[in-house]
């Protein structure tokens, strides 16, 4: 069974739009792209080489694929070399106009089409960026895996990663890091369900009660 994983980098306050550069995604008007550059470090660059030295098919949303498309087939580095044979999964409602190598068209069922891929031989499937995507996967309950590297700024507005929706689920801290610009690197893998707890105990307070009772 293949696993999807995800990897994304976010601000403190969950902002993912536009990590990599000013023209990257100003949709909304988002004035900040590039704020990744000046906290990039070789601790992060460790973290990313490690999870493309893995065999891995991409999964991504159309947006990130055009930004990716444009951009990887003319480059020659590590990333690229990595990205550019790899094949890409892409949840798109335009499959004739995917023209970077390998690419093939989730369908109009995106879930149907990976909780059929998963079943499949073959390597996992890494999310990179595709903020919509993967609010779809945490929907319905379909990531694996996912690596955020939480970078020391707040960016106010813009895309986030956790924008609601999300299938309750506890997750397990896998392995984490900081880096030495201050980005904290964390892996979680399934946790299993959410078990509620209190710290209370005795009986509740007269106002205690009135209180739950109008907050009802």
């Amino acid at each position: 069974m293949r696993k999807i994983t995800a990897s994304t980098f976010v601000s403190l306050d969950g902002v993912m739009q536009a990590p990599g550069g000013p023209e990257e995604d100003p949709v909304g008007g988002f004035r900040f792209g590039g704020w990744v550059f000046n906290y990039w470090d070789e601790e992060a660059g460790k973290v990313i080489g490690e999870l493309f030295a893995r065999p891995f098919a991409l999964l991504l949303g159309r947006r990130t694929y055009d930004i990716f498309a444009a951009y990887w087939p003319y480059q020659d580095d590590a990333i690229a070399r990595a990205f550019n044979p790899a094949t890409k999964y892409v949840a798109t409602h335009r499959p004739e106009s995917l023209s970077w190598q390998n690419s093939r068209a989730l369908g109009p069922d995106i879930v149907a089409a990976l909780r059929r891929i998963r079943q499949e031989d073959g390597p996992d499937l890494l999310i990179q960026g595709s903020g919509n995507l993967i609010q779809t996967l945490l929907a319905h309950d379909l990531i694996d895996e996912m690596t955020v590297l939480t970078f020391p700024l707040l960016l106010g507005a813009g895309k986030r990663l956790f924008e609601g929706g999300a299938a309750p689920r506890a997750l397990k801290l896998a392995r984490s890091a900081v880096s030495g610009t201050g980005v904290i690197v964390a892996t979680y893998e399934r946790g299993g369900q959410i078990r509620p707890g209190s710290f209370v105990s005795g009986q509740p307070s007269e106002a205690e009660l009135e209180r739950r009772r109008t907050w009802k």
